[in-house]
């Protein structure tokens, strides 16, 4: 198989990597020159996942066009805020149909679209399937090989399938799905509270807190998800409760590591301005809590962080009325 893996960054290179173990033809494409230099002369991407080892197979690139050409299969990895703008432009150079596998977690803020949704819009006729890969998975553990599994979720049997096939190998097995929504939710929301998580540790509370944090948020997550169409055994499964688990308590997680700066004290400007990657969970936690609203729906979680993160409150005042809402049923 011929694929292009759009976006660079840990995510995005340890899939690429993972194409060009498994034999396929793989072309990445990165939007710094200095990354793609850098992966041609040493088969290596030190700037995002310095353990990476690519194929002379393997090649990367700063054209869109290049990388539109190259195959009728497409592998989104790019921040959901730039999602659109980046497959727009791709749109300008495809020679003819094509098939998109999302492996970005996001909601956009503006439209509240996800990467399924804003997918259709921008390719249009252009876009014959679309398949969504999630699941627990940190790029650095995928790339040293350490035994994990995700989910394939698409409406197309044939795409879910083949990519089912392409993509697993003996330490990384894929599940296939139907339910994309549910996929893109649960991958999503579970930045949300990975934030949340970070806080709990910044401030020092302790397994307690994280427990029921971790209980409430799957909650949430299913709530929004299942509002929109997903189904419950996929916010249980592992693109919902198994990225939830790894997300909020993996050292390796970026939105939890911001989670714990914030609750020790740091600026959200101050963290973001020490980061070249992005936590997803900023931007989404705005879209979640925007959707949420336009819903009707009780996200109390989602809420506060979204006052730690766009309204100045401190993390205690969060967790403090967190804690004093009016007592009611676990179900409601």
């Amino acid at each position: 198989m011929k694929i292009a893996v759009i976006g660079a960054g840990s995510w995005g290179t340890a899939l690429a990597e993972l194409a060009d173990r498994c034999g396929h033809d793989v072309m990445l494409w990165a939007h710094e020159p200095e990354v793609v230099a850098a992966i041609t002369e040493t088969r290596s991407n030190p700037v995002y996942l310095p353990q990476a080892k690519f194929s002379y197979r393997l090649e990367a690139t700063t054209s869109l066009e290049a990388a539109a050409t190259f195959s009728s299969t497409l592998l989104m990895v790019t921040p959901s805020h730039h999602y659109r703008g980046v497959i727009g432009k791709i749109k300008e150079h495809l020679p003819g149909p094509v098939r998109v596998i999302s492996a970005t977690k996001g909601i956009e803020n503006e439209s509240l679209r996800r990467m399924s949704e804003i997918s259709a819009e921008v390719l249009g006729d252009r876009l014959t399937a679309f398949g969504c890969l999630s699941g627990p998975t940190f790029a650095a553990e995928l790339s040293r090989c350490d035994p994990t599994a995700a989910v394939i979720a698409s409406a197309d049997e044939v795409l879910a399938r083949e990519i089912q096939e392409a993509l697993s190998c003996k330490y990384f097995r894929l599940y296939s799905s139907s339910d994309v929504t549910g996929a893109e939710i649960g991958g999503s929301m579970k930045n949300v509270m990975a934030i949340a998580a970070g806080i709990i540790e910044g401030i020092g509370l302790g397994s307690n807190t994280t427990a029921v944090m971790l209980t409430r948020g799957l909650h949430e997550l299913g709530r929004l998800g299942m509002a929109l169409g997903a189904r419950p055994e996929t916010i249980g499964g592992l693109t919902g409760m198994g990225d939830l688990i790894l997300t909020c308590t993996g050292a390796l997680s970026r939105n939890r590591r911001l989670g714990v700066q914030l609750g020790q004290g740091k600026t959200l400007e101050a963290i973001l301005g020490e980061t070249r990657e992005v936590a997803e969970g900023v931007k989404t936690t705005r879209s979640a809590n925007d959707l949420a609203e336009k819903l009707g729906i009780e996200m109390p979680i989602t809420h506060e962080m979204f006052r730690v993160l766009y309204e100045n409150e401190t993390p205690r005042n969060a967790i403090q009325r967190l804690m004093t809402r009016s007592l009611k049923s676990e179900q409601a």
